[in-house]
């Protein structure tokens, strides 16, 4: 599966448009995450643990996209936006976006 943040792929012509595709997913805080988040907030530094819970949602929301376009017959994701939102206190959103699409080398 192709997936891009621009409306075309290089080299290849959509030949079909399949629709929009998304995935999603809801993750909360940890605990043991906020507490060790809360002393980097006092002595600066990354968030190792909130880091590595954004790589987990983007890869999971990522899957579920890639999956629904599968079901549509789709080879290629072109257009790809992330977004998230606020759900409750200490759960947040991830969102993926795209249009899928076919693609055929280009003649």
């Amino acid at each position: 599966m192709i997936v891009l943040n621009i409306e075309f792929v290089p080299g290849k012509n959509i030949v079909d448009v399949k629709g929009l595709v998304q995935g999603n997913t809801v993750r909360a805080k940890h605990v043991g995450r906020d507490i060790a988040a809360s002393f980097k907030n006092i002595f600066g530094g990354e968030l190792v643990g909130y880091t590595e819970l954004l790589i987990e949602s983007r890869r999971e929301a990522m899957q579920r996209m890639i999956a629904q376009a599968e079901q549509l017959g789709a080879n290629a994701v072109v257009n790809v936006r992330f977004a998230t939102s606020s759900i409750t206190a200490g759960a947040a959103e991830l969102y993926v976006y795209g249009t899928a699409v076919v693609v055929a080398d280009a003649m």
